[in-house]
């Protein structure tokens, strides 16, 4: 049964999403000398959101240029936690999924599973590939009405928001107007997502993007950290690093418009909170939390 939200009028999903900073411990020895809390801790959490005890857990490696190579890490590291029933879906042109969908044989995989995670590579593979498919709108159909869990690490959880950060590394992210940004697969609307956060230096890039709409929450997740979201809007997160949320309702100025210039950015009243494992954060529905 799909739950309406009063004041908005929005549905209310009935599956979780779990959003993964990316480079997770998938109980590896590098993994293990790179501090993670507890081994496989977030794979771990993931597993642990699904109520069927035998439970069929499809894995989406689009997103990689090596999907082969993908599918048997977290294959291992599944098997490690005891998950049996693990599928692979991967298709590195849009043809692909035309001609599997034709065969109802993906749509009907996607029906059946009681999860979907999506590995990490290129966000914009994954929407330019999935966009406006019979395999994207069954998922977004079952994530709103059944108790599926959605889960994307790395490009895999970028992709899941909108919007959806493409383009722009550490080298442009100064400069105004540097970011490239386009929709996403929209599971989270007005939230941009992005990984790999303290370690790749991405506060910048976060904090432009937030400029450019500040109706917006930016939320950047740590490399072994992932946060979980029910109903569409409780967050939670877990894993051995830190999140941090970038709100621009109270921005009283900026250069953001002044695109096309080597102007270096600048922004005046932004929010910003840092969340550890166990802090929860309820996101804000098209208005500021103070209205």
């Amino acid at each position: 049964m799909r739950r309406e939200n009063n004041q908005f009028s929005a549905p209310v999903p009935n599956g979780i999403l779990y959003l993964v900073g990316g480079h997770e411990d998938k109980g590896d020895q590098e993994q293990e000398k790179a501090g993670a809390t507890q081994p496989l801790e977030v794979l771990k959490a993931f597993i642990g959101l699904i109520e069927n005890e035998d439970p069929i857990v499809e894995l989406v490696t689009t997103g990689s240029a090596e999907g082969d190579a993908s599918f048997a890490d977290y294959k291992s590291a599944f098997d490690k936690l005891g998950l049996s029933r693990v599928g692979h879906i991967h298709h590195d042109i849009r043809s692909e999924i035309l001609g599997d969908e034709l065969k109802n044989d993906i749509v009907e995989r996607v029906s059946k599973a009681d999860a979907v995670y999506f590995s990490g590579g290129d966000q914009l593979k994954l929407t330019s590939i999935y966009g406006g498919t019979r395999f994207l709108s069954t998922l977004k159909e079952r994530y709103i009405s059944d108790r599926l869990i959605v889960g994307g690490t790395s490009a895999g959880a970028m992709a899941l928001s909108t919007p959806m950060i493409y383009a722009g590394n550490k080298e442009v992210q100064q400069i105004a107007g540097g970011i490239k940004v386009t929709t996403g697969l929209e599971f989270l609307k007005d939230v941009c997502i992005d990984t790999h956060f303290i370690d790749r230096s991405r506060f910048v890039r976060m904090a432009q993007v937030i400029a450019s709409n500040p109706a917006c929450i930016g939320m950047g997740i740590e490399e072994d950290t992932a946060v979980i979201v029910r109903e569409g809007r409780r967050a939670e997160v877990v894993g051995s690093g830190i999140v941090i949320l970038i709100e621009g309702f109270g921005i009283s100025d900026s250069n953001i418009m002044d695109h096309g210039s080597t102007e270096k950015i600048y922004i005046h009243d932004l929010n910003v909170s840092m969340l550890s494992a166990g802090c929860h954060y309820k996101i804000p529905r098209n208005n500021p939390p103070h209205w």
